[in-house]
């Protein structure tokens, strides 16, 4: 118990601390609720879900996308977060089990509460994503997407930055993108996974403004050359504002492309230091 309230409080002073440090004078350009990806909090959930909730909470993050952790219900997780003023609009799901049963991906998000259901990782060889692939998947988005639709959540695939693999005058992506449906296909843009990919985010709202519905808001440490893997050390998961993304102005074009929910997601080992720092620096950006 001590130690939850010494998380509580090292979150709450740390955020106030950073956020005085940050003040400037404007309208704020991130006017969204704070939103978090509970993968960022994957080593303390194990450990004690209502103690890692509160510490959420204690940041002033009203908003998540995640699941029930192991041991609990979608029920009793939603009744977790009501308590606490956390509403959970979006849940993930793996490509094969969504596949596989499409209901089950609409039963499991309206016990959360949830309106989207993101697919984060298309199977394919390491390093090696395929027109095949893709094609498999838009075949499978399309039909998973109508499942969904018809019964009121919003399918979103997540992009990892293989996808950026080039392809006629554009890349897979593109062709992700044009091929299926947009009636029941939305995407959910990872900008330090774009960045990785040799995209640039900012381009890709510009280009399909109106496919992203989400967006998970992480930056890239400097210096940092991507590949087409979909992977990077945890130590190049940095503070956001303090890498090579630039989140200012995918934020301006975001908010004009009508994304619905921003969620934080923090891949590095230190999250309980970064994330106070992060949200200081969302509500420090001035239009």
């Amino acid at each position: 118990m001590r130690k939850t309230f010494f998380a509580l409080g090292f979150a709450a002073t740390a955020l106030l601390s950073v956020t005085q440090g940050f003040a400037q004078k404007g309208k704020p350009l991130y006017t969204f609720p704070i939103g978090v990806e509970s993968y960022t909090y994957r080593n303390s959930f194990p450990k004690s879900v209502p103690a890692t909730l509160d510490t959420i909470k204690a940041l002033g993050i009203t908003d998540m996308e995640g699941g029930a952790p192991k041991g609990l219900t979608a029920e009793e997780f939603k009744k977790m977060c009501d308590e606490r003023g956390i509403k959970i609009s979006a849940t993930g799901m793996g490509y094969e089990q969504i596949v596989k049963d499409p209901m089950s991906a609409v039963n499991n998000a309206k016990a959360l509460g949830a309106s989207y259901v993101m697919v984060a990782w298309i199977p394919h060889q390491k390093g090696n994503f395929s027109l095949e692939n893709a094609k498999k998947a838009v075949e499978d988005f399309n039909r998973v997407g109508k499942v969904l639709k018809d019964n009121g959540i919003t399918f979103c695939y997540h992009n990892h930055g293989y996808e950026f693999q080039p392809y006629e005058n554009g890349t897979l992506f593109d062709y992700l993108v044009k091929n299926t449906d947009p009636a029941n296909v939305s995407f959910e843009m990872d900008i330090l996974w774009a960045q990785h990919g040799g995209a640039d985010p900012v381009d890709l709202l510009r280009k399909y403004g109106s496919r992203f519905k989400l967006m998970h808001l992480k930056d890239l440490k400097k210096g940092v050359k991507g590949d087409l893997t979909g992977g990077t050390p945890p130590e190049n998961d940095v503070v956001l504002g303090e890498g090579q993304v630039n989140i200012p102005e995918i934020l301006r074009l975001a908010k004009k492309a009508g994304v619905k929910h921003y969620y934080i997601e923090d891949e590095s080992n230190h999250e309980y230091e970064q994330m106070p720092k992060s949200i200081a620096y969302l509500k420090s950006l001035k239009e």
